[in-house]
């Protein structure tokens, strides 16, 4: 199952090895996807926090699948606006409604107006940890 993930649970899995973004991202059977453009804003993250850019790169190798985001940023803030509270994060939405996932995971659901995005695209935004707990009960 292809699952969308937003820049911040990447992060958070490079930080810790035992949450659920790192569970999801490195050991679970879903493939979580990013897109060409929240590579480019986690190279930027990863440098001011000061974390080894070779993690990143193993991570995207090893375990995510990446979808090329051709259009302009500009032109992705404008279409993907009415589904974000901030236009910077169009291209996640985007990406997620390119790849045509089921859910899109973010620990900022603050910044999506998530039941529009539900209603139009077909897309649940939820945390990590919920959508491990959902996971979980597809076992039993």
């Amino acid at each position: 199952m292809n699952v969308y993930v937003d820049s911040d649970v990447v992060i958070s899995s490079l930080f810790s090895g035992t949450g659920a973004a790192y569970y999801l991202l490195n050991k679970s059977s879903i493939t979580p996807v990013i897109s060409s453009l929240s590579v480019q804003e986690l190279k930027n993250v990863i440098s001011r926090l000061n974390i080894d850019q070779n993690r990143l790169l193993e991570l995207t190798k090893k375990h995510l699948k990446l979808v090329e985001l051709k259009q302009r940023i500009a032109s992705l803030k404008t279409k993907y606006s009415p589904y974000v509270f901030d236009v910077n994060d169009g291209h996640i939405v985007a990406g997620a409604q390119k790849e045509k996932v089921s859910f899109l995971l973010t620990y900022n659901l603050k910044h999506y107006k998530i039941a529009k995005i539900k209603d139009d695209l077909n897309i649940q935004v939820i945390t990590p940890a919920l959508f491990l707990q959902y996971l979980r009960s597809l076992e039993k």
